[in-house]
């Protein structure tokens, strides 16, 4: 979910195990050279999910690293499919309060772009978080653990399935 920690923690977490680190929504805002929310608001977010698509298969056929993926990458029946021939899932899992404190000061988030963006985030979270249990892998993040406290903990949760440090 927006707010998880997905980027911050995704980032340390490649900078501890010496891979590299790639953002899905970053390659896609530099292919279309504009905003995530300049693309919803263009192309709406249907085409969005196209070009996500297209940039995760892409990324995933890479080298080995970390990837972090949009929010709504993952509700994609495809695009799990792929995630899980060529990588592995893992859900950094935040409770509502936590999402909201990191994500209702940002104007960057198009979907929180409603009148009420809290009830919004709710709804989100009731919707996606079915599909994010699918991950293979997940991690509980907490309001007291620091972005490297956090990456600690993805590593914990990887030296436990030494299968999934063998795929990457």
């Amino acid at each position: 979910m927006m707010g998880a920690g997905k980027t911050a923690v995704g980032g340390a977490l490649a900078r501890i195990l010496g891979v590299g680190f790639r953002d899905s929504d970053d390659e896609l805002v530099k292919a279309a050279n504009m905003s995530i929310a300049e693309i919803f608001t263009r192309d709406g977010e249907e085409f969005f999910r196209v070009r996500e698509t297209e940039v995760l298969n892409r990324l995933l056929d890479e080298e080995p690293g970390i990837l972090s993926t949009g929010g709504g990458a993952f509700l994609s029946d495809l695009n799990r499919e792929i995630i899980d021939q060529k990588a592995v899932a893992l859900w950094l899992r935040a409770d509502q309060d936590l999402l909201w404190s990191r994500v209702r000061h940002k104007n960057t988030r198009p979907l929180l772009q409603t009148d009420n963006p809290r009830q919004t985030l709710r709804e989100l979270c009731e919707k996606r978080e079915p599909l994010y249990a699918h991950a293979a892998l997940s991690v509980v993040a907490r309001p007291d653990y620091s972005i490297e406290a956090m990456a600690m903990a993805v590593i914990d949760k990887l030296l436990n399935h030494s299968d999934v440090l063998e795929r990457c």
